[in-house]
């Protein structure tokens, strides 16, 4: 979508959940002054926030289409308020090379939902053996600059080093899955007292605490940025903490599962909630709140993974791990941080634009509402409320944690270049 012939108003809208304001769209980017035969749209009682930025998605695509595509996941996406995504590199084949990842960004450029970036494997394979075309994908057309083996770790130090070292040529990051490996052998969730009561075999927090305290002194050392993925315990928060407060060049990201539910969920043994990493304490959660309030963990990231049914609909030990995210995550947010005091929205548009879009580098992304910024724009009714449906929502499968469960907010609309990529045409007057 070029953005080319947009022109619209955006009347009355909360900017940023703080003053009443109109926003002006023309030609793809905000303006100063209202365009000549604009749509109106009456954005009385909606909040106004940036283009969301996800820096986790699995988009499954190319090799498992029978979970989702990068058309469906990208619509998924825009229905969550999402302008752009980072689509992960465990497809098949796996995107370790300059010719899928070029496949993947070709692919969202046509679907024209949000804007694709795709993440590079760090290792061959995300075997986790030899360091991947880093260099070469860094060069294609997609320009990556994030490179994950997410659903693995790269777990030897040494490999490890190589990687940071080299990505910090040309200002890339290493998105770390922290899963020691040795440590989590058959683990099937949090590793406490209930896992005993189940009889499920435990993962320990210290399996991905010990990851990150070696990462972050690894990125300490080579003077290159890491980044934690979907970081889960309160652990991981301190250990976070400490490295910020030293300087150190480290970023964390948490999920929405990771910030509302908790393990007690498991005693049914549904395997809808089994997710890596997985489900972890009351406390883990109170946690990685505070976290996020204080910007201990920079971002709110989904790690949407869309399973097929057959993958979930089974029993617990042989079923895949993990959840959809992308069509929910504002309203888990604004469930777990807004509505309890932690975060205003202001902070949820720098938690979930302003610096996922950094930590992915972004530079058309994240940038805000002000005149001649790009026009990604998310519109959002707080006062609304909904009942997730998973045959309702737009994801290719269904693996929803949330299903039955009353969330708060919608999204009513949201702009990519300001063109329209969700609309609820009952807010344009003409």
């Amino acid at each position: 979508m070029s953005g080319t012939e947009s022109r619209y108003v955006v009347r009355g809208a909360r900017l940023l959940g703080g003053e009443v304001g109109d926003l002006y769209i023309r030609d793809g980017v905000f303006v100063r002054e209202a365009p000549a035969g604009a749509s109106v749209i009456d954005a009385d009682g909606l909040i106004a926030l940036p283009g969301l930025v996800d820096l986790h998605t699995h988009l499954r695509e190319p090799g498992r289409e029978d979970a989702e595509t990068v058309l469906t996941g990208t619509r998924a996406a825009a229905a969550g308020g999402f302008t752009a995504v980072h689509a992960m590199a465990n497809t098949d084949p796996v995107a370790d090379t300059a010719g899928v990842v070029e496949q993947v960004w070709r692919l969202g450029r046509e679907a024209g939902y949000c804007d694709v970036r795709p993440v590079g494997a760090v290792t061959v394979g995300l075997g986790g053996q030899r360091l991947a075309e880093l260099g070469a994908m860094a060069d294609s057309a997609a320009r990556v600059r994030v490179f994950s083996d997410d659903g693995h770790c790269v777990s030897d130090a040494a490999l490890m080093r190589r990687a940071l070292e080299y990505v910090k040529a040309f200002g890339g990051v290493i998105a770390q899955h922290a899963q020691e490996p040795r440590l989590t052998e058959g683990a099937q969730m949090n590793e406490g007292e209930l896992s005993g009561l189940l009889g499920l075999r435990g993962w320990p927090s210290v399996a991905e605490e010990a990851i990150i305290a070696r990462d972050v002194l690894l990125a300490a050392h080579t003077g290159s940025r890491l980044h934690v993925c979907h970081l889960s315990t309160a652990g991981s928060v301190e250990i976070v903490r400490w490295a910020k407060a030293k300087g150190y060049p480290v970023t964390a990201e948490v999920t929405p599962h990771h910030l509302l539910l908790t393990e007690e969920l498991l005693r049914g043994y549904d395997p809808v909630y089994k997710v890596n990493p997985p489900l972890r304490t009351a406390a883990d959660v109170e946690a990685v709140r505070a976290g996020l309030a204080d910007g201990t963990i920079d971002a709110v990231a989904t790690d949407h993974a869309p399973h097929p049914v057959e993958a979930k609909d089974c029993e617990w030990a042989v079923a895949a791990m993990g959840m959809l995210g992308l069509e929910t995550a504002l309203s888990v947010v604004q469930r777990t941080m807004v509505e309890t005091g932690l975060l205003d929205w202001a902070g949820v548009a720098d938690r979930m634009s302003a610096r996922p879009a950094r930590i992915g580098g972004l530079a058309d992304h994240g940038r805000g509402l002000g005149v001649d910024a790009p026009a990604h724009l998310t519109l959002v009714d707080p006062g609304a409320s909904r009942v997730i449906e998973a045959r309702a929502l737009q994801s290719l499968s269904r693996n929803t944690p949330y299903a039955g469960m009353k969330l708060p907010g919608a999204v009513v609309a949201t702009f990519l270049r300001g063109e329209p990529t969700v609309l609820d045409r009952r807010v344009v007057e003409r």
